[in-house]
């Protein structure tokens, strides 16, 4: 039977520092909300003729990362870590 001990074992340490989980929300989410306006402009300018779903899934997929991971540092700023 093979005993763990915990004085031997490494620290976890996160890969992002957590000084800058504000930045990193201020900057995601910052860019998120201009891509997702520009998502919104494209779709209410644009007739059903000219609309290319390519373009649609791309940057509705680009607005959704960066909101994403925007919220994600921001849960962790206000000290809600999942």
């Amino acid at each position: 039977m093979v005993r763990l001990n915990v004085d031997q074992m490494n620290r976890y340490v996160s890969p992002v520092n957590p000084s800058a989980y504000p930045t990193l929300s201020i900057i995601l989410l910052g860019i998120g909300i201009f891509v997702m306006s520009w998502f919104f402009v494209y779709e209410t300018t644009s007739s059903k003729y000219n609309r290319n779903f390519k373009k649609e899934i791309l940057i509705a997929a680009v607005a959704s990362i960066f909101l994403g991971f925007g919220g994600l540092f921001l849960l962790l700023w206000v000290g809600i870590y999942v």
